[in-house]
């Protein structure tokens, strides 16, 4: 990760200046570490950019985080809000993959960094495990108020902000002022001590070792500084003793452990740990004996033994980097959802550089998904043969066995020309099986060489069992979903009538998935050369059941068009009823009568529409309430009559606009009201888009919503132009 700051007379970029700026939020808050995301809006990701207080190995499973996902900094930056969590117990309660990935005890604030245009994305603070559970208004507002003063700090910035491929690390502390003046002062009072003295940084490095404690570690101190103890102690390679670390940096609460050394003594670990690292007391167990034979090993037959920089994180790292991800790919959808996720956080785990996810199809590899490659040697790679033992792929998939290469010369011994497709200089192929079936295969690639230890070899073995089954699931819910779509699509009008003295604008914005079809709809119907019927409704339901009336609703209007506002609900209600089901359907019909600068509305239950006139503030007109359609055949629906002088705007919506959680819908509506006004010169294409915006500023939709606008330009007004694609105008 990245750590230097500007060189000397280099103007600070906006790493350094957001780096300083966290570290003087945790230190404010009392926090024991801080952790800032950047916003994507193109990719609605999180990407991790500045990270103070933690190791590095804590921090790599959130590397990028999709704002869909249920985790407490995506939901407050999706939701705008802060998210306090007090204790473990809740955040299982709360957020159970995040629990099995960190099972410490800490408390956690997460809040959005709302800047003067735009949310530039959330702020993480992680408190000690003796911290209260429960945060007070006042620190819920101190909290608040440091996130506005990051987001300030990121109006400001000189360059723009994006979050880079490695976050930026700065330290929480400072040396102590005296320590540079009295460290042989320091050194010799640690070695006085009888008992064992060690100091780790917060990433567990060893950066002080007296002589005791080298003496019973049986290891020389200049061959433990910048070591990790679990890797250079074998018999401290255990799972327990890493967690143990773990426990200490995370929770910042005092850890004791007693471990067996190869000189047949059980020793006893005390770990104190702070902002700037964890202080270690190493002392002989009291009462114990030498350890039996299962306990001692002898250190020679591991003394020497290469670590490579992906299995730098022991067992326990491995397996609560199994949990997360396991919880991770449960939560994908589509196709592009499970290759980001490898992208984002398998490949940073062991050390990848590059990825390539292939679906069997028609009995050849297709590409489904890569990170890492360049177009030209994807177009070389996808459609190989399957089922073939000329390439890689196609013998693990004939097999259904892993292959790992650590060289190039290794994979040009077994396949000569396949080294020739990339430059890439190790491979994994994983073979993704489903009941003993074919489906795919994932490569992982690293550009130079890697040996592929045993216990990496066998996480991502496992770990390719749950990418099929995540890729299996994303490829039926993308086929499904083409098809959800393409009938939603067809049920919409697919251009709006061309109208002299009138444009207009729509969006469909669907927030359902798989088959899940929702029933908002509108339309536009030219009655005759100065008069047109706008319509906009919500069936209830997200089902076929609820298009299917979609339709049926859309074609009893355009029958009835012609008739007053009131006799069209009227009629179309009567055909619901006699339809016998049991759905029910709100609507807004409006007759614009282009001529005499009028609108007549009725409504059956549905929000009432945002009106804006030249010289009058925006207003959310104040319709009388009728029932939904399909209740009750003798329902009135009340006419609203309204002026529509040249230049108005009328914004006819469905409630998902609106129904934004964790906001008052009618605030939300008047706000977007008075936006409506505030951007009356605007073009509508681009007006339409910025109410959207306005409204749910993080692009994720809880709702489906259809949202129409309709402004008057006069008779001799702008023609209107072409209509836009369907895809951006409905989607």
């Amino acid at each position: 990760m990245r750590a230097a700051g500007p060189g000397p007379g280099e103007r600070p970029g906006w790493a350094e200046l957001l780096g300083a700026a966290l570290v003087g939020t945790v230190r404010r808050t009392g926090a024991s570490a801080g952790v800032l995301y950047l916003l994507d809006e193109a990719e609605q990701r999180l990407g991790l950019a500045v990270l103070c207080g933690l190791p590095e190995e804590v921090a790599w499973p959130w590397l990028r985080i999709p704002l869909a996902t249920t985790v407490p900094i995506s939901e407050a930056v999706r939701e705008g809000r802060l998210v306090w969590v007090g204790s473990q117990e809740d955040m299982a309660r709360r957020y159970p993959r995040v629990a099995a990935s960190m099972p410490y005890r800490f408390a956690l604030a997460a809040a959005p960094l709302p800047g003067r245009a735009r949310c530039w994305g959330g702020l993480v603070l992680l408190w000690p495990a003796a911290h209260p559970e429960r945060a007070g208004r006042r620190e819920r507002g101190h909290v608040t108020a440091e996130a506005r003063g990051l987001a300030h700090v990121l109006d400001e910035c000189p360059d723009p902000p994006r979050a880079p491929g490695q976050p930026h690390r700065v330290p929480l502390t400072e040396p102590h002022p005296y320590a540079a003046r009295t460290p042989q002062a320091a050194a010799d009072y640690a070695e006085r001590l009888p008992e064992g003295a060690l100091a780790l940084d917060l990433e567990g490095r060893i950066t002080f070792v007296n002589g005791v404690a080298a003496a019973l570690l049986g290891r020389a101190a200049d061959r433990l500084l910048g070591t990790r103890p679990w890797q250079s102690l074998p018999w401290l390679d255990q799972p327990a003793v890493e967690d143990h670390y773990r426990t200490a940096v995370i929770s910042r609460e005092p850890v004791e452990f007693t471990a067996p050394a190869p000189s047949g003594r059980r020793l006893r670990f005390r770990l104190y740990p702070d902002a700037s690292g964890i202080s270690v007391r190493i002392t002989r167990a009291p009462g114990a004996g030498p350890a039996g034979p299962s306990e001692g090993r002898p250190e020679s037959s591991h003394t020497d033994r290469p670590v490579s920089a992906a299995s730098r994180t022991a067992h326990t790292g491995r397996l609560y980097q199994l949990l997360h991800l396991a919880a991770a790919l449960t939560e994908t959808v589509a196709v592009s959802d499970v290759v980001e996720l490898v992208a984002g956080q398998v490949l940073p785990a062991f050390g990848a550089d590059s990825l390539v996810l292939s679906a069997a199809d028609a009995g050849r590899l297709k590409i489904t998904g890569w990170h890492g490659y360049d177009r030209q040697t994807i177009d070389n790679l996808d459609g190989l043969p399957l089922g073939t033992d000329l390439t890689p792929a196609g013998r693990v998939l004939s097999t259904g066995l892993p292959s790992f290469f650590a060289t190039v010369e290794e994979m040009a011994a077994e396949f000569p020309q396949a080294p020739l497709m990339s430059d890439k200089r190790a491979w994994a192929f994983l073979p993704l099986l489903i009941s003993g079936r074919p489906i795919g295969c994932c490569i992982l690639s690293y550009d130079r060489p890697h040996a592929f230890t045993a216990d990496e070899r066998a996480v991502l073995t496992s770990l390719a069992g749950l990418i099929a089954q995540a890729l299996d699931r994303a490829r039926l819910y993308d086929a499904v979903h083409g098809l959800a779509l393409g009938l939603q699509e067809t049920l919409l009008p697919r251009s709006l009538p061309a109208v002299p003295g009138l444009t207009m604008a729509a969006r469909y914005l669907p927030a359902s998935r798989g088959m899940d079809i929702g029933g908002d709809f509108y339309d536009v119907i030219r009655l005759d050369a100065t008069t047109v019927a706008a319509v906009i409704g919500d069936v209830q339901g997200h089902n076929v059941a609820a298009a299917a009336l979609m339709g049926q609703v859309r074609t009893a209007i355009r029958a009835t068009a012609g008739a007053p506002p009131d006799r069209v609900l009227d009629r179309t209600n009567r055909v619901l009823i006699d339809l016998g089901g049991d759905l029910l359907v709100s609507a807004l019909y409006a007759r614009i009568d282009l001529a005499h600068d009028r609108a007549t509305l009725a409504s059956a239950g549905h929000p009432p529409p945002f009106l804006h006139r030249p010289g009058r503030p925006g207003l959310v007109v104040g319709l009388d309430p009728a029932p939904l359609l399909g209740i009750d055949t003798g329902t009135r629906y009340p006419v609203t009559e309204l002026a529509l002088p040249p230049g108005s705007t009328l914004a006819l919506y469905t409630d998902g606009l609106v129904e934004v959680p964790g906001t008052d819908a009618d605030r939300t509506a008047a706000d977007l009201a008075e936006h409506l006004a505030r951007h009356r010169d605007e073009d509508v294409e681009r007006l339409v888009d910025h109410l959207i915006r306005r409204a749910w500023p993080t692009g994720r939709y809880t709702d489906d919503t259809a949202l129409l606008l309709l402004r008057t330009t006069g008779q001799d007004g702008p023609a209107p132009g072409p209509p836009a694609p369907p895809d951006s105008r409905h989607r």
